[in-house]
Formats: structure tokens, C-alpha cells, sequence
């Protein structure tokens, strides 16, 4: 793969990337040989044809991203990358709570106390917070330390990063995949925190979908209809300030994002590229999935929706990428728990799969497929 030298040879991380060589990063396709294997593997269990639903086509994804028809992840290593970071945005009132909530759930995510924390526990999986921008001087014990800046500037007075912030900010998120990689890691999943981020994914949204602000633009953690109003007049003052219509993706990035966004941009992009398959959360994680694949083409193959969040953006993105998101509660946590509810499931619909019972165990003629 061309981009373990570059990483190698180039202090990956650091910002020292030149943007071209994010824009010519490569992305195989999953081995469609391997998919077609687990499909049919899936015939032979015992069951009606297509019985497990979508899930059968999903692990057919997963194999076909690892290469390999022996699904054996519910008992493999598995994380949530969990990127943190504080938004300037938050300074005009976008969200009820300050940058100083932000430092209180990191620390307790390091403490495996946050709710993603125990929902993976209860899976066997881990929780790997990343500071990448939290607005606090110092290492916070427990958390990976990336930061790239204490939290983004306020987009209502000027860009939110510069470019090199994004791309440090991007290269983390795949160094944290290649890092997960090497240490025998088979599934990773997307998780976030940082106040004002349903503001900066709403305006990102908004940008690299051509919409209008209000169809995608929700109420995050409980706005009132004044703020709520006031939250879409920002990003469409934001918007038309800079231009971000038909913009560029990483321009979009940098004027009105966040680092977890980037960094979650990374991550999808560190997925396709080290060929792990990443699971995404809710509408933070699947804006982070679109400026993957708009900046990085192919990406999306190597990316497993999980949930429809509240945010209205998320039946727009899912369409965008070509994801269907398969659970449906109305969830608003974020953190990567509904990514964590999706890794439950895979590993209930793998254990059938991996210990499958077949037609010629049970003695009966197998179904055929006519369609």
C-alpha cells in the first residue's frame, strides 16, 4: 500500500503532508470476490434466503474489506475512536452548554463512566478518547493528546481552522486507524464529543449538500424555537459570507467545521486505506463520512452505517453516501453509542454466521435463489 512510506517517511501527523498527497491517496475496492463468498456462505445456513436482511449484505462488506470470508470480529478487537474537541461557534449562543462541558465529559469518558464507555464495556469493546481540540492547557489523564489547537476559531468572525489545522487534524484520524491496525484492532467505530458540534456539522452539511440551512439544521441538545432560528440564520450567514456553496470540501472544512470532524474525516479515510471497517455513529460522524469521501473518493465502501439520529441532516447524508442506516430510535446521545449499538448487533448476526448450521446438517434441501 503506497501510503504505509509515505506515513512512514513523512512524520505523519504533524502537518507536514503537502494537501496534494491527501488528494491523490488512492482507495482499493473491497475483494467483490470475498462478498460474493460470504453471500453465499450465508445461503447455506439454515434459514430463508435473505432471513438475516440487510445484515447479510453488511458482513458481506465487512469480509470483503478484510479480505477474508472467516468473519471471526465478535471475538477480535474492536474500538470506538472518540474524537474530542471545543467549537468557537459556541460563543453566539448556538447550544445550552459551554465549552466547560466539553472537559467534564472527556474526563469522565476517560474514566469509562460516559455512557459510551459503559455501552462498550458491556460489548468487550474499547473506548480510545482523543483530544484533538479540547479548549484546556495541559494532557488530560486517560485521553490521547492530538491536540491540534484549543478549539476552532468562531466562524462568525472568521475561518474555523486553517488548512494546515485540517490536514493535521485529517492525518490524525488515519494515524489513529494505523495505530489501531498494528495493534490487532478489526473494527473500529466513530464517536465524538465537543459542545456547538450540531452547529459545525449542520453548516458543513448544508455547504457540501447544496440545501438549504433549515433542512438540515436541528435542535441539537435541546434548543428553543428562538435559538433554533437564530442557530440556522449563523450557518446561513456563514455560508453565504464565505461562499461555501460548490466549494471545495476541504475549504468547507477548514471555514466551518471542527477538529472531531476532521479528525472523524481521518479516520473514515485511515479505514479505506488500511482496509478496517469503520462504523459510523450519528450525524457528526456521517458529515465526518462525506468530506471523506468528497476529499478521499472510495472511502464510503469501507464505511457500515449504524442509526438514524433526530438531526434532520442524516436522511439527506446517508443518500449522499449510499448508506442505509439500519436502527431507527430517534437517538441523540452521540458519543459513538449508537455505533457501539450497531458492534452489538454484528456480533449477535456473526455468532449465526461463524457457528452456522447448514441445510446438510439438518438433512433438508437448501432454498434456491431464482432472483
Amino acid at each position: 500500500m503506497e501510503y504505509l512510506g509515505t506515513v512512514q517517511n513523512d512524520d505523519a501527523g504533524t502537518g507536514n503532508h503537502p494537501l496534494e498527497a491527501l488528494r491523490e491517496l488512492k482507495i482499493d475496492a473491497p475483494d467483490e470476490r470475498i462478498r460474493k463468498k460470504v453471500l453465499e456462505n450465508w445461503d447455506h445456513v439454515a434459514k430463508p434466503l435473505d432471513g438475516m436482511g440487510r445484515f447479510e449484505s453488511l458482513t458481506a462488506q465487512i469480509g470483503a474489506i478484510l479480505g477474508t470470508d472467516e468473519l471471526a470480529v465478535s471475538g477480535a478487537r474492536k474500538a470506538v475512536i472518540i474524537m474530542c474537541a471545543d467549537n468557537g461557534i459556541v460563543e453566539e449562543g448556538v447550544s445550552q452548554s459551554g465549552r466547560e462541558v466539553t472537559l467534564a465529559v472527556v474526563k469522565n469518558m476517560a474514566k469509562q463512566q460516559s455512557s459510551v464507555g459503559k455501552m462498550a464495556a458491556k460489548i468487550g469493546a474499547d473506548t480510545i478518547p482523543v483530544d484533538i481540540g479540547v479548549s484546556f492547557q495541559g494532557e488530560i489523564a486517560g485521553v490521547v493528546n492530538r491536540k491540534i489547537r484549543c478549539g476552532t476559531r468562531n466562524f462568525r468572525k472568521e475561518p474555523a481552522m486553517t488548512q494546515e489545522e485540517a490536514c493535521r487534524a485529517l492525518y490524525t484520524g488515519i494515524e489513529m486507524v494505523k495505530d489501531c491496525r498494528q495493534k490487532g484492532y478489526r473494527l473500529l467505530a466513530t464517536g465524538e464529543m465537543g459542545i456547538g458540534n450540531t452547529t459545525t456539522s449542520s453548516a458543513v452539511a448544508a455547504s457540501l449538500l447544496d440545501c438549504d440551512v433549515a433542512e438540515v439544521t436541528g435542535r441539537g441538545a435541546g434548543l428553543s424555537d428562538g435559538k433554533l432560528i437564530q442557530k440556522q440564520q449563523i450557518i446561513a450567514e456563514a455560508i453565504g459570507k464565505y461562499q461555501l456553496r460548490g466549494a471545495e470540501p476541504l475549504q468547507v472544512l477548514c471555514t466551518v467545521g471542527g477538529f472531531d470532524i476532521a479528525g472523524l474525516a481521518g479516520v473514515c479515510i485511515g479505514g479505506a486505506l488500511f482496509h478496517v471497517p469503520i462504523v459510523l455513529d450519528g450525524v457528526i460522524s456521517m458529515v465526518a463520512a462525506l468530506v471523506a469521501e468528497r476529499i478521499v473518493p472510495g472511502t464510503r465502501a469501507y464505511l457500515i452505517p449504524s442509526h438514524k439520529g433526530k438531526e434532520p441532516a442524516v436522511e439527506m447524508l446517508a443518500a449522499a453516501l449510499g448508506l442505509e442506516p439500519v436502527i431507527d430510535a430517534s437517538m441523540a446521545l452521540g458519543e459513538g453509542t449508537g455505533a457501539v449499538m450497531m458492534m452489538a448487533l454484528l456480533d449477535m448476526v456473526l455468532c449465526i454466521y461463524n457457528n452456522r448450521t447448514t441445510f446438510s446438517d439438518i438433512e433438508i434441501a437448501q432454498y434456491e435463489r431464482f432472483v
